[in-house]
């Protein structure tokens, strides 16, 4: 299986082409890079650079996926809207992925935490957050961060307590000490917000500095290309949280 994934809703940029094999063994080529307004310029030779290193054409992939968001504004946009173009011209499907589950899933392969609270800065004193476990060993999902709760955007002191509770639930000591000894807050919303998320959200680590990547887009939307969960071009759209969030922007 062929898979190209991309990721740009944060300020980073990256393209991943992941090559799995029937045996489960896999490799992933990846381009990435720290690119603050640039995405539109560097994603379709990144996307290029993978490609010819891989040997493959646009037309032998198996599929594609994105960042969906939330996220950036316009780079949610950008990764939508060129996954969009690239499946209808090769007649492929498209995976949509979290960019806070892919956070999560990137954080996992970082720390080894089992558990992560993903949380974006999203601008306007607000964050984007969601709570993410890794999959059993020996089921589906396992090495793959899943969702716990819905993805909310919220105000960094208030968070809602469906997310709060599930959270406290994830990392309690009593019940798993190594998980809660391992927690990690992930993303720039602990990096705006860690002492608000803190008090409400306890966590062991703070790796604040992480962005989500398109490798992890790739082996979060893999196993949805096997099982046939592939959608048409036309319903690869962002995903915002804040549908208002053009109307605040400056100028609007």
């Amino acid at each position: 299986m062929n898979l190209l994934a991309l990721e740009t809703a944060t300020e980073h940029c990256s393209v991943a082409l992941l090559r799995s094999a029937v045996d489960g063994s896999h490799e992933v080529l990846v381009r990435r890079l720290h690119a603050p307004r640039q995405q539109t310029e560097l994603i379709l030779p990144m996307i290029d650079e993978v490609l010819a290193e891989s040997g493959l054409r646009l037309n032998q992939l198996d599929g594609l996926a994105y960042s969906r968001g939330p996220g950036a504004f316009t780079g949610v946009r950008i990764a939508a809207a060129v996954a969009q173009g690239l499946a209808l011209g090769a007649d492929l499907g498209v995976v949509p992925v979290s960019s806070l589950q892919a956070l999560a899933q990137g954080a996992w392969r970082a720390t080894g935490a089992e558990a992560v609270l993903a949380s974006f800065d999203a601008r306007m004193q607000e964050v984007y957050a969601g709570a993410f476990l890794l999959g059993a060993e020996g089921s589906e999902q396992a090495g793959l961060m899943q969702p716990q709760t819905a993805e909310v955007a919220a105000r960094p002191e208030a968070l809602p307590e469906a997310l709060v509770l599930a959270w406290s639930a994830m990392v309690d000591a009593a019940l798993s000490p190594r998980r809660a000894a391992t927690a990690v807050g992930a993303g720039s919303g602990w990096g705006s917000y860690a002492e608000a998320l803190g008090r409400q959200l306890p966590v062991a680590v703070i790796a604040a500095e992480l962005p989500p990547d398109a490798e992890d887009v790739a082996l979060l939307a893999a196993p949805g290309l096997r099982a046939g969960a592939a959608v048409a071009p036309e319903l690869a759209l962002p995903v915002y949280l804040r549908d208002d969030v053009w109307k605040k922007l400056p100028g609007r």
